[in-house]
């Protein structure tokens, strides 16, 4: 495999889908190749180094998990224990929330919703986040136990904090990317070093322009990173199987539950599978890989790992484009030799017939703050199609296939397309939930 023919094409890759710069880092057969592309700003003043910092946006979350599985390797936190046991706030009478465990929030499997409007979070105490929390009604699981949510890592974050008596970005520091050589800066509250902007981008970087970070510093342990895609490097390591783990502090069969598919979890639209903290991906050729994707404002990262080869994959990018780039470097990799999985490779590679939309599927779908409304017609409410608005405005348009599956194409310039579902009730067989890049929401 000769990666030194990346380096050209994902200059070309970037300039094609409007991203202003990123990092590429490979961990193969050994050896480690890195990368960098274009500059900080659509301007082109700044180039990317490779020390640069990525706002990665939920690839946080991995990290959170891992220090999690370091607190339950000690015998800090307890996997099956109900939170409420350690965060006294969630023992509210009739509430369920309280009742949830950490293997249930590492896995997604809660049904809670995915995060509260981050303006209304600005100033929120951990008091106030989860006595709101102590409100909340998780989803009914009937349909499927997973719905991807900030909420439940954010609690994970604060369980932490309670076992180790330190904070998020402390616990962290200490137990794990301190030990890995990893220099982090933060995206919420302040931060000891800067990070590179994300942007908003459609198909040339001219027209990039710089968004500003909206993630609420009390949900920091479920997004705050800004990495570069060799810290992601050396994270993955932790999860191949010639990996040591933490040194001095966390061997690697601790690490494995976070790669082990965790029975019911279900993340249709967004994985084949997930762990305690990780999710899993099927390639072609047979090979299983876990990694975590991320997107902060502006931004789109990726980390995949082989880890039965010992392959470790990494890209930062600062456009939300980034997500496109991603898919047109596998596309790359798999040209030189290397199949690395991805579940909208799978998922979309085949076309899929149409199909007429089912009966009794259009309506309102709710999630906590996050509301999915499915009508007829094109984005201007016309035609024969399905469309999809997400808080009230036209987000994609849906095509039908069969199973209740369907593709979303988003109404934007050039936009992704994503794999959803709709969710028959077991009892009434009515049409009641609906699955969206792993989100789930009751019909209301």
């Amino acid at each position: 495999m000769n990666v030194e023919e990346l380096s050209g094409r994902l200059s070309a890759l970037a300039r094609e889908h409007g991203v202003p710069g990123g990092q590429f880092a490979l961990h193969h057969k050994g050896q480690i190749r890195s990368f960098v592309f274009g500059d900080q700003d659509a301007a082109g003043t700044v180039p990317v180094t490779g020390d640069d910092k990525f706002p990665v946006g939920s690839i946080t979350k991995a990290f959170t998990a891992a220090l999690a599985m370091l607190l339950v390797d000690e015998g800090d936190l307890d996997l099956d224990a109900p939170v409420a046991e350690v965060l006294t706030e969630l023992r509210t009478p009739g509430t369920r929330f309280g009742a949830a465990t950490l293997r249930q929030l590492l896995s997604h499997s809660a049904g809670l919703p995915p995060g509260r409007d981050s303006d209304s979070l600005a100033g929120a105490t951990r008091r106030g986040y989860l006595a709101d929390c102590a409100r909340m009604a998780p989803i009914d699981t009937f349909g499927s136990s997973f719905s991807y949510s900030n909420v439940g890592y954010t609690v994970i974050g604060m369980l932490a904090e309670q076992a180790v008596r330190m904070d998020w970005r402390e616990a962290l520091e200490s137990f794990l990317l301190d030990p890995l050589g990893i220099e982090p800066a933060y995206i919420a509250g302040t931060s000891p070093r800067p990070y590179v902007s994300g942007h908003a981008a459609r198909t040339a970087p001219a027209r990039a322009v710089p968004v500003r970070q909206t993630l609420p510093a009390i949900e920091a342990p479920a997004g705050a990173l800004a990495l570069s895609a060799l810290d992601l490097l050396a994270f993955g390591r932790l999860h191949t199987d010639d990996a040591e783990g933490v040194p001095g502090l966390l061997d690697a069969d601790a690490l494995a539950g976070m790669r082990t598919e965790v029975p019911g979890a279900e993340p249709f639209g967004l994985a084949d599978g997930w762990g305690l903290g990780l999710s899993l991906y099927r390639a072609d050729d047979g090979t299983h890989w876990t990694g975590h994707d991320g997107t902060a404002d502006g931004t789109s990262c990726h980390l995949r790992v082989d880890p039965a080869g010992g392959t470790v994959v990494a890209l930062t990018t600062n456009a939300h484009t980034g997500m496109a780039l991603w898919e047109s470097l596998l596309e790359e990799l798999r040209r030189l030799g290397l199949d690395v999985a991805s579940y909208s490779y799978s998922a979309f590679r085949d076309p899929r017939e149409k199909i007429p939309a089912p009966p009794g599927c259009l309506g309102r779908y709710v999630n906590g703050e996050t509301e999915y409304l499915v009508g007829p017609g094109g984005e201007d409410g016309n035609g024969d199609e399905l469309t999809l608005r997400l808080d009230g405005e036209p987000f994609a348009r849906i095509t039908v296939h069969e199973g209740l599956e369907f593709t979303l194409q988003e109404f934007a310039e050039g936009g992704m397309v994503y794999l959803g579902r709709f969710l028959r009730h077991p009892e009434t067989g009515g049409i009641d939930q609906i699955q969206v890049t792993g989100r789930r929401a009751q019909r209301v």
